[in-house]
């Protein structure tokens, strides 16, 4: 009985692995970064981003220019010799206040411009990703590898879906 039992087992495991190696899996590829690039939305999109970080930029030139003008300040009246030991010390701890809002506001804008990218690129990516699955799903493909972010090294031309899917988003 026991022997029935595993001779039974083994048939049924050579049955499932028969079926899972007939069972092709197809792998594409795409470049997404010149899918997203193409779209129409995408240079309104980078304006809007350069114009958002440009503000930050506006800061951050006024501050270390207000910054250089102390400095030199600090030590022209330094080296003539005409500073007490305390103004030496609130001079300094004012080069050193302005000096650490700025790198606090340089952490900050990167921080927001990285959040305000995020937020317009959402769209434009969930577009293509959405033409991407449309386009795998007709041709049969299980997989589709993002070629801009990893090097293929050996990839047949007709496994490239990136024409394909920018006829499906109406692009050249």
């Amino acid at each position: 009985m026991k022997r029935l039992f595993k001779v039974a087992l083994v048939a049924v495991c050579m049955l499932f692995v028969g079926n899972f190696a007939k069972a092709q899996t197809k792998i594409g590829h795409i470049n997404f970064t010149e899918i997203v690039r193409a779209l129409p939305e995408f240079k309104t999109v980078a304006s809007q981003i350069d114009i958002y970080q440009k503000q930050f930029i506006d800061q951050l030139t006024a501050m270390n220019t207000e910054y250089q003008n102390k400095g030199q300040a600090y030590q022209k009246n330094a080296a003539s010799g005409s500073m007490t030991d305390a103004a030496k010390t609130a001079a300094q701890a004012e080069l050193a206040d302005i000096q650490k809002r700025m790198q606090d506001l340089q952490t900050s804008a990167q921080q927001q411009v990285d959040a305000k990218s995020n937020e317009l690129y959402k769209p434009l990516a969930d577009k293509a990703k959405a033409a991407i699955s449309e386009v795998a799903k007709e041709k049969g493909y299980t997989y589709v590898l993002d070629s801009s972010q990893i090097q293929l090294l050996v990839s047949p031309e007709g496994d490239d879906l990136t024409a394909p899917v920018k006829a499906k988003l109406g692009l050249k």
